[in-house]
């Protein structure tokens, strides 16, 4: 028997009444003398309470031998049985020396029991007595001295006097201490205590800046206008920009025979995009809701109750950084200037150099909204400016906003941001804004007749949009959804079809007709008609539009106007230059002051809307299409189409087209033509050969051969669902780009066309189709698409309860996907315990007890755990027979939230999961890992602890989080016999040491195969 084992022969059941006779019975108490209390006072064989004498000593050092020797077989001994005497007498001997010690029990568990031991080896040895035995014997004596010291210290710290010394020791230390900082700090002012104090005015004046929005259109009073943020706000899904890597290629370690997983799907909601990501740039189309995500982050941030998967808020300090406001100074602020430069009123009380210790601390969230707002000559330089703030504060986090085109793809890529894009308004989404666009409404309502007939326009509004086309196509976003609900009220329920008649009557509902049904005037009162005030406000809009500004100083505003006034004279009823802004700026809803001395409009698309009005008025038809290539005049473009006469549309199309031709690329090409392409829906009355021309241009980059232009193209709109090709003859990536272009087109006109994919062989298409289906209506959809797929190989997604009842009502569905807060009750009820073999929870915060909701599921062999807050113990799944494991908690700690009960998933041989750094003990995980998905939030990564952990590992992916300068030796890993393949994306050393094995990095990097299943683009 090797002696190493002895320590693990002894059980505590042994030892431990043993050891106990070797001490006196204590009574409670702090024993606080004003010497240190001896163990020499402590032990039962030396003193005046001695009930041990050295012969019983050395009988109970003879017991432990006894004992550490009783199991072991023929040849197994440690030592020959004639020196087993031996050891026990030198182990008494050893055992007396506590006598000698001049130590007290808590010094003694300050040295740990390999320190204790070694220091009664020396008192030992001090006496004269010496070790005389074989190699074997000083091995035993050795283990059974130091298993006996460590249950020594074990009953030291059990003992209430040790607990009360330790404790009252720890509390006189701490007094003394927080004494002398009392002292330090009342000497000298504590800059974290001065940051401390403001940070809370900061806070405070950021949420009472930020809570609130103006409801568009619902005729309250000035204190009643701003809607509180927490009721208005809506959380809209955000979509990855570019390609993700597919689910399948973590388990396949590039291996040629992958097991087919689905993909993963870059979609979340929108306030979640940091959740993961220190640094993203959020791209969204006007009205989609940037500035109030904006809004809403900074105010979560500044109350610090950060919503779960937002925890990496807590801490932080919020920076709102709008670049129509700072891009108008003549060079970008530093972060001493970040308060100065958006007029903050607390920028003279910060505490000098708070800024700079905020960011670098890590602790600064910077919200930086509207790239697309400052003018393109502008944007070099801020990118510039961004680059050098990140080199020297780069561990915050920053979200910048911009419109979809404003910047070429991959804009931040240098800096590692990763894009993600707004998503259209869903159905639900709809519904959700026009219930609290109404309740909001309601607080306006004087009479219960009122209340009535506003919730019967609540619910006719949703027939409409439900059962209108061309209603919910303009829907899609909150601004134009804000703007339906209220004409939809305004004009007694009924609307104007298409977008130019809307922005008509809305801008009609603003200027006058709000404010004469309200009694605003009274008798005698100068009133200011639509069409006087429409022609100055164009003028203000176009300025800024010539000029790429986004707000304008007031003193220009007004010579604007004193300008504008010999063309406009109805104006001159109310005064001067400075009383007719006023009046705008009080009247008109579309005007504001976000300053002092500086005004702009409540929206970019009013903006460019009357803009576009102005330039057509003007025909500076040279002026736009000189600016077809920036994205700030796109919506300029596509209005003034829809405000020209026939032949004037005709000429501004004819003309950018020939642009078109002559750019330089064929990205720059494309974006023209379908620029052109999209003006066609502003363009009821048109020269059909013109027509044909703009369709025609478009045609040649249809159908989409990649995935971002595939979602590029269905920014076009519906007019794109007549170009598409049929299913027949497709390539099945063709096809997959055909789907994602229609199925992000989100109006019934859509289904016909992508029902036609629904038997397509390719898993990806179909996946595709899957995955849409909360953009349509929930029945029909279901039936003409649904139904029909082929379940080979393909996940089906729910994401209320209803798609779940209809899918399961319809036959087995072995793989699901359950998006969202399904509740235990709803998974366990719904769910066949026998059908399931793979299922997905993604971005579901209910969910803790996953017991509760899935172990009934006998047959469960995949399970996914994407964004589930609350899923942290997976010990309840120990019955089910898990061969595959995704788990991926929310947050940039994800790696801080590892599973509990993990280990206990003895089936398990695939895992995908996120951790800290190596470190963690084997048993947390399962035994049997054969594929390995390993994300890293550290900078290295131990080989030799991944060889220790996974012992039967076949096939590695790691990925560093957040890079790493440090190369991977990989040697280690030569221990696992059946390892097969390992890709790093880092630098690595050592793959000499693994014959056989295919190692992949980012320097050999082989060809990518085919993706696997997915669920969605």
């Amino acid at each position: 028997m090797d002696p190493a084992t002895i320590g693990a022969r002894l059980a505590s059941s042994v030892v431990t009444p043993l050891i106990r006779k070797l001490f006196v019975k204590e009574g409670p108490g702090a024993g606080l003398v004003n010497e240190p209390v001896r163990i020499s006072s402590l032990i039962s064989f030396r003193g005046e309470k001695r009930t041990l004498t050295e012969k019983d000593l050395t009988k109970l050092a003879a017991e432990l031998v006894a004992q550490a020797t009783r199991h072991a077989g023929p040849g197994e001994r440690p030592c020959p049985a004639d020196e087993d005497e031996l050891v026990a007498v030198h182990l008494a001997a050893t055992l007396y020396a506590l006598g000698d010690l001049d130590m007290n029990d808590v010094q003694a568990v300050r040295l740990g029991h390999r320190g204790l031991a070694s220091a009664l080896i020396d008192a030992t040895l001090a006496k004269g007595n010496k070790l005389f035995l074989s190699q074997g014997g000083t091995l035993l004596y050795q283990r059974l001295l130091d298993t006996a010291c460590l249950h020594i210290l074990h009953f030291f710290t059990q003992r209430s006097t040790f607990v009360a010394r330790s404790l009252a020791e720890q509390s006189g230390q701490l007094s003394d201490l927080i004494t002398k900082i009392d002292i330090l700090i009342e000497r000298i002012p504590s800059p974290s205590a001065q940051d401390a104090g403001f940070e809370r005015r900061y806070a405070e004046y950021m949420i009472g800046k930020h809570s609130t929005l103006t409801i568009v259109g619902i005729d309250l009073s000035q204190s009643e206008a701003m809607w509180p943020l927490d009721a208005a706000y809506l959380s809209l899904e955000a979509v990855s920009s570019g390609e993700e890597r597919p689910l399948g290629d973590a388990f396949s370690g590039g291996a040629p025979a992958a097991p087919q997983h689905p993909a993963l799907p870059a979609v979340l909601p929108a306030d979640r995009a940091l959740s993961g990501h220190q640094r993203v740039l959020l791209r969204g189309i006007a009205g989609s809701g940037k500035t109030t995500l904006v809004q809403w982050l900074a105010v979560c941030t500044a109350r610090q109750e950060s919503p779960r998967g937002l925890e990496q808020l807590i801490g932080r300090v919020p920076f709102v950084l709008p670049l129509r406001t700072i891009a108008r100074q003549e060079s970008l602020p530093s972060p001493a200037a970040f308060l100065a430069s958006v007029h903050n009123p607390l920028d003279g009380a910060q505490p000098p150099g708070w800024a700079d210790r905020v960011l670098t601390a890590g602790r600064g969230l910077l919200l930086i909204d509207g790239i697309d707002e400052i003018p393109e000559r502008d944007r070099e330089r801020t990118r510039a400016w961004l680059a050098d703030l990140l080199i020297a504060y780069p561990d915050n986090l920053w979200l910048v906003t911009s419109r979809p085109s404003a910047v070429a793809d991959d804009w931040l890529g240098a800096q590692d941001f990763a894009e993600f894009t707004l998503s259209p308004m869903s159905r639900e989404d709809m519904a959700a804004f026009i219930d609290r666009w109404h309740e909001a409404a309601r607080q306006t309502c004087r009479t219960e007749e009122e209340r009535t007939t506003l919730k019967a326009y609540q619910s006719a509004l949703h027939t409409a949009v439900r059962t209108q086309q061309d209603l919910s196509r303009l829907a899609t976003n909150p601004l134009m959804c804000g703007l339906i609900c209220a004409l939809h009220r305004a004009r007694r329920g009924y609307l104007p079809p298409g977008r130019k008649a809307l922005y008509d009557a809305a801008l009609s509902m603003l200027l006058t007709r709000r404010d004469t049904e309200r009694h605003i005037y009274a008798p005698g009162d100068v009133q200011l008609d639509e069409e006087p005030q429409i022609q100055l406000l164009q003028r203000l809009a176009y300025y800024l539009i010539r000029n790429g500004e986004a707000e304008l100083d007031r003193d220009r505003a007004e010579r604007l106007i004193e300008e504008a006034l010999p063309s406009v004279p109805a104006a001159r009823a109310l005064g001067d230059a400075p009383a007719i802004l006023r009046h705008l700026l009080l009247r008109s809803g579309l005007l504001r002051e976000p300053s002092v001395s500086t005004v702009d409009f409540v929206h970019r698309t009013f903006q460019d809307y009357l803009g576009a009005k102005a330039a057509v008025e003007a025909w500076d038809v040279g002026l736009l299409i000189r600016n077809a290539h920036d994205a700030q005049w796109e919506d300029v473009i596509r209005m003034a189409v829809a405000h020209g006469r026939p032949r004037e549309r005709a000429e501004l199309l004819r003309r950018l087209l020939e642009v078109a031709r002559h750019q330089g690329s064929a990205e720059s090409a494309l974006r023209v033509y379908l620029l052109a392409m999209a003006c066609l829906e502003h363009a009821p009355d048109l020269d059909p050969a013109i027509r044909a021309e703009v369709t025609g241009n478009a045609m040649a980059f249809v159908p989409p051969m990649t995935i971002p232009r595939a979602r590029e193209l269905a920014t076009v709109g519906p007019l794109v669902l007549e170009l598409l090709p049929q299913p027949d003859g497709l390539t099945d990536e063709v096809a997959e780009c055909c789907v994602v272009t229609a199925s992000r087109i989100p109006v019934d006109a859509a289904i016909p066309y992508v029902a036609k994919f629904a038997q397509h062989p390719a898993v990806e298409v179909r996946a595709q189709l899957a995955s849409s289906w909360g953009r349509y209506d929930t029945e029909r959809y279901f039936h003409e698409v649904i139904l029909r797929l082929d379940r080979d190989g393909l996940y089906f997604v729910a994401e209320t309860m209803e798609h779940l009842r209809l899918l399961l009502d319809t036959g087995p569905r072995p793989w699901l996907i359950l998006r969202g807060d399904f509740t235990e009750d709803e998974i366990r009820d719904s769910l066949t315990g026998e059908d399931v073999t793979r299922l997905r929870l993604n971005r579901n915060d209910v969910v803790s007890d996953l017991g509760a909701a899935l172990a009934h599921l006998s047959n469960l062999e995949t399970l996914y755990l994407t964004g589930c807050f609350a899923a942290r113990d997976l010990s309840p799944l120990s019955e089910v027979p898990l061969r595959t494991l995704v788990y991926e908690p929310p947050g940039p700690a994800a790696g801080a939230f590892f599973p509990k009960g993990l280990g206990e998933l003895t089936a398990l041989e695939r895992l995908k999961i996120t951790i800290d750094q190596a470190g963690i003990h084997p048993r947390h995980f399962p035994p049997g890992i054969t594929w390995l998905d390993l994300k890293v939030r550290a900078e290295s990564l131990d080989a030799t602890w991944l060889a220790m952990v996974f012992p039967r590992l076949r096939h590695l992916n790691v990925v560093f989080l957040h890079g790493t300068s440090r190369p991977i030796d990989l040697s280690p890993l030569a221990a696992l016999p059946d390892l097969e393949t390992v890709t790093v994306n880092a630098e690595v050393t050592g793959p000499q040491a693994l014959p056989g094995v295919t190692v992949t990095t980012p320097d050999n990097a082989p060809r990518p195969g085919s993706r696997p299943s997915g669920t969605g683009r």
